[in-house]
């Protein structure tokens, strides 16, 4: 539960005391890791603050919740290990044999794999429309809907996603609007404000930030079905750690001042590329020629740090360019302080390939990250020099 003396304060104010308050025993400033296991009892069932053991609830996982709750304006939150064990939370609060999950075309392919290949073994469907196209979502929409499922913006391709219309939409079919905010995080947009029943996170992408922890979260507004969620994360036990929450509590703190550089830093390498001989697509929401610019501009505080490319040498051209560059390391994930750049279609999304959700070969995903915006500039464009 968040506090409610903090929620008339702004974003970074919640961001850096919601949750944090000093040690009343030593008076430090940051609260202690609660590097525990189990809690001595007064007498049987006499537990002290209502703690027993970590798997149930945690001190520093109970902060770091308390914080994602405010963020992003839900009543209920909870951290997990991973992005995918929130996710799979949530499915399992929701679902039962013959349900039927709309998700968007363009998605996370974990997110895909999660419910194709893991949840349909005990009947539950899953059908894709893209979820940019409100018509679309309308026309995939089944009596046996139970999760809408979106992510704006998308991943790879950066489609955004009206949530407040999917919401309208979701709604009136008798399902659960779940977004996915980890690219935009809640710095930038607001799902449950939007209509959305659900917000889920990979903490380890902005909100952890610098590529040092994993971790997933689950924020609510509706009291019954965060019940259902914190039924699954108890008695399934895939908790965040509590030093991982300590370290994601951390970064929390900074999130806003990090999140505005990298969109500072996205929008320039997104400028650089357009036009470029070498590349035919660029795909970053604040171009003002993307499709949903100005839905984006709407929904969002701003357009985020991931921007993709097409070459146009294809896959030959983006397996050869991520050799040459120097400041953009080759990796998964996305996210943290430093620049990195993912092939999707062999990295992030190789478990689609084949699917609708194939990524296009000569795609490559940049996170872009903190360093000086020129730095970043020259190393793609010396990179892309040496194609030609």
């Amino acid at each position: 539960m968040t506090d409610d003396r903090l929620a008339s304060h702004g974003f970074s104010t919640r961001a850096i005391h919601e949750g944090q308050s000093f040690d009343p025993r030593t008076g430090a400033v940051i609260p202690p890791i609660f590097m525990t296991s189990t809690f001595v009892q007064d007498g049987v069932g006499g537990f002290r603050d209502g703690y027993e053991y970590s798997r149930g609830g945690n001190p520093s996982r109970d902060a770091l919740q308390q914080q994602l709750a405010s963020l992003e304006r839900g009543s209920h939150a909870f951290a997990f290990g991973s992005g995918l064990a929130a996710e799979d939370a949530v499915l399992r609060a929701v679902l039962q044999p013959g349900d039927h999950v709309l998700m968007g075309n363009d998605v996370y392919g974990g997110t895909h794999r999660l419910v194709s290949q893991i949840h349909s073994r005990w009947g539950v469907e899953i059908s894709t429309a893209d979820a940019s196209d409100l018509d679309a979502v309308r026309a995939g929409l089944r009596p046996n809907t139970k999760i809408l499922w979106v992510e704006t913006p998308s991943n790879p391709l950066m489609k955004v996603a009206d949530i407040a219309g999917l919401a309208e939409l979701g709604h009136a079919a008798g399902a659960i609007v779940v977004a996915d905010n980890t690219f935009a995080t809640p710095y930038l947009q607001q799902p449950l404000a939007l209509g959305a029943d659900v917000v889920v996170h990979s903490t380890t992408k902005y909100i952890g930030g610098h590529s040092d922890l994993v971790g997933g979260a689950v924020i609510t507004a509706d009291a019954s079905l965060a019940e259902r969620i914190g039924f699954q994360q108890f008695a399934v036990g895939a908790v965040n750690s509590p030093f991982d929450a300590w370290l994601t509590s951390r970064s929390l703190k900074t999130l806003a001042v990090r999140v505005e550089r990298h969109c500072q830093n996205a929008q320039a390498v997104a400028e650089s590329l357009v036009g470029h001989k070498g590349v035919t697509a660029v795909h970053y929401p604040g171009l003002v020629d993307h499709p949903q610019h100005e839905l984006a501009s709407r929904q969002m505080r701003g357009f985020g740090g991931m921007v993709s490319l097409q070459l146009a040498g294809g896959k030959a051209a983006a397996l050869e360019l991520v050799r040459h560059t120097e400041v953009f390391q080759l990796a998964e994930s996305l996210g943290g302080i430093e620049s990195l750049v993912c092939y999707p279609s062999e990295m992030t999304h190789a478990s689609v390939k084949g699917t609708e959700l194939a990524v296009p070969e000569d795609l490559l995903r940049l996170s872009v990250g903190l360093e000086d915006a020129d730095d970043l500039v020259a190393d793609l464009q010396q990179a892309l020099a040496k194609l030609a």
